[in-house]
């Protein structure tokens, strides 16, 4: 089975609205467009080239879907995430798209989670999702989610999209890698572990 891989940049509370350009997603009146870009050393460019370089395929929601495909086709072919973002194949979720035109995309019709659940099901690398904030809840509620991989930034926005928004199942997660980078970056990949569990903890328990 294919594995599917969330890839998100966060503040420390959460926001993962908009955190490459002041353009990228004004929704709400969202007005701090491109927190994330001053944290960017060579160490996240190197751990996000090595990521997407081992994609099989990308899974975006329609915003995130947009945006790429306004930006990514500008990429020189000296940039190793645009090459790879270019020629690997996309699939799209959404409800309000007729076509695509970014190459190598598909259109997913129909129910959203039998279309990526056959996915994950066929052959191929690894499915990765990047922005897509919706379309994660959607993801989570139905178990697709295999990895999230989480990239915190020491910043705190105070509104915004949330990548785990109310709505949000509970479920278990375990720690599979970290690394933090020169500019205070967070880097944490966490595998998907069953359940909530549950307990309480304090003198009267033992547990403290």
């Amino acid at each position: 089975m294919r594995k599917l891989m969330v890839t998100t940049f966060v503040s420390l509370d959460g926001v993962m609205q908009a955190p490459g350009g002041g353009d990228e997603d004004r929704d709400g009146g969202f007005e701090h467009g491109g927190w994330a870009v001053p944290h960017i050393d060579q160490q996240i460019l190197q751990l996000m080239t090595a990521l997407t370089g081992r994609a099989g395929a990308l899974l975006l929601g329609r915003k995130t879907y947009d945006i790429f495909a306004a930006t990514w086709p500008l990429a020189g072919a000296d940039d190793p995430i645009g090459e790879k973002m270019n020629s690997v194949r996309k699939y799209v979720a959404s409800r309000t798209l007729d076509t695509v035109s970014w190459r190598n995309t598909t259109l997913l019709t129909g129910d959203v989670t039998e279309a990526v659940g056959k996915l994950k099901q066929g052959e191929g690398g690894e499915i990765q999702v990047h922005g897509s904030g919706k379309l994660i809840q959607t993801l989570v509620e139905h178990d697709l989610v295999d990895e999230f991989h989480v990239l915190v930034f020491p910043v705190l926005i105070g509104s915004g999209k949330r990548l785990f928004a109310e709505g949000t199942v509970p479920s278990g997660l375990k720690l599979v890698g970290t690394t933090t980078s020169s500019t205070g970056v967070l880097i944490s990949t966490y595998a998907t572990n069953g359940k909530l569990e549950y307990g309480a903890m304090g003198p009267e328990t033992g547990n403290w």
